[in-house]
């Protein structure tokens, strides 16, 4: 079998690629190593800047998220039992965010496929990268029982942080810059309303805390813990009363609680692998970098990555621009940096790092100057809406 740009990886970033490019008339084949409702059974966060949301519309994919979305133009700060409001609308030009989840995100996109008659075959086991530096290369993989080889011209490798795609490079190739944090996020899942209508970051002495939601019924609470804890220890009355001790009191009294439906540990690291090119590899979202959930980032510098490879390998088919390719890795760094300092900033200033009174008070002063200046605000809106996608010259 040929195809223009093989896509390893039926996620988020690999269905959006593999969309954006078939409404081009460029041909792809995703290949998917689970089932599609395993695909659809990872459950993660929603929070899609004002690019992404546009991205999906583009792919023909967004109308089930304008329709059942939350447009969200605010978050919240909370600290030192006081909470700030950041309007985004107004610091960041107009331009807000879009709460909705990424199983409803992958289904929306994989029905989009499906409809527009672009080729996903899931449960493609063993696959392997073969050639990536010459001008054919090729993906083998298995699928019922039977040996099989895709030839193409490219390889889009969107298969996450343990796929085949990166682990394909030799490692003395890539260099490898990361942090990982002490901590993680205990997380719970339930059907009760949100305490709130947009979100609230919070700051404690006990640790932080994260507000969010998927719908105006189902609600995502999240509490900083230590990475050796287990949801099992975890009562449904032992969260709901950490998170209310870390919230100001008003939001506190009115947080409606339940019982749980998805309890986890989430742990949290950043992570960027340069180059993120290899030949006619492409290395596109978490397979490779990774952000702290704090600043909403993954799932949007995924899309990020995205809309780059989809612009330069249009360009290079409809304009033949065969230099374009090549400067994927360039384009896209300069994004995931400025993504990746954000992560680590939100994280940083919001979670307790150490018991040094010191190290909390600039904390607390950090967090009173952001939200005590225009200035301040303004850096924080703009960078959570989402940065303005790279351009190509």
């Amino acid at each position: 079998m040929k195809t223009q740009v093989a896509i390893i990886g039926a996620g988020p970033s690999g269905l959006l690629l593999g969309q954006l490019l078939h409404l081009q008339g460029i041909d792809t084949v995703i290949l998917e190593a689970r089932s599609p409702d395993y695909v659809l059974g990872r459950i993660r966060a929603g929070v899609l800047e004002q690019g992404t949301a546009d991205l999906l519309r583009a792919a023909r994919a967004g109308e089930h998220m304008d329709r059942d979305g939350h447009v969200h133009e605010g978050i919240s700060l909370s600290f030192g039992g006081t909470r700030k409001r950041i309007d985004l609308k107004q610091y960041s030009g107009g331009k807000s965010v879009v709460v909705y989840g990424q199983t409803e995100v992958t289904r929306d996109l994989m029905d989009a496929r499906r409809r527009d008659g672009g080729l996903s075959i899931y449960e493609a086991a063993d696959v392997q990268v073969h050639d990536y530096s010459s001008e054919r290369p090729r993906v083998s993989y298995s699928h019922k029982g039977q040996r099989h080889e895709l030839e193409c011209e490219y390889i889009a490798g969107c298969d996450g942080f343990h796929g085949v795609s990166r682990k394909s490079v030799p490692a003395q190739a890539i260099k490898v810059y990361e942090r990982v944090y002490p901590f993680g996020w205990m997380g719970v899942l339930s059907d009760t309303p949100p305490v709130d209508h947009e979100l609230i970051y919070a700051s404690h002495e006990r640790g932080f805390a994260l507000c969010s939601q998927r719908s105006l019924t189902r609600s995502r609470y999240y509490v900083q813990c230590g990475l050796d804890e287990k949801p099992a220890q975890w009562s449904d009355e032992r969260f709901w009363n950490e998170l209310k001790a870390r919230l100001p009191e008003d939001v506190a009294a009115r947080l409606v609680t339940g019982p749980s439906i998805e309890k986890s540990l989430a742990p949290l690291r950043s992570f960027v692998a340069e180059p993120m090119q290899f030949g006619r590899l492409f290395l596109v979202g978490d397979a490779a970098h990774i952000v702290p959930p704090t600043g909403a980032k993954g799932l949007n510098l995924a899309a990020s990555d995205v809309q780059a490879l989809y612009t330069l390998l249009t360009r290079r088919y409809k304009e033949g621009r065969l230099d374009l390719p090549d400067r994927y890795s360039e384009v896209c760094l300069r994004r995931v940096w400025k993504a990746e300092r954000f992560s680590w900033w939100m994280t940083s200033v919001l979670h307790k790092l150490s018991d040094d009174p010191f190290s909390q008070r600039i904390q607390r002063a950090e967090l009173d100057y952001y939200t005590g200046s225009e200035a301040g605000m303004r850096t924080i809106a703009e960078n959570y809406v989402g940065l303005p996608f790279e351009t190509v010259d």
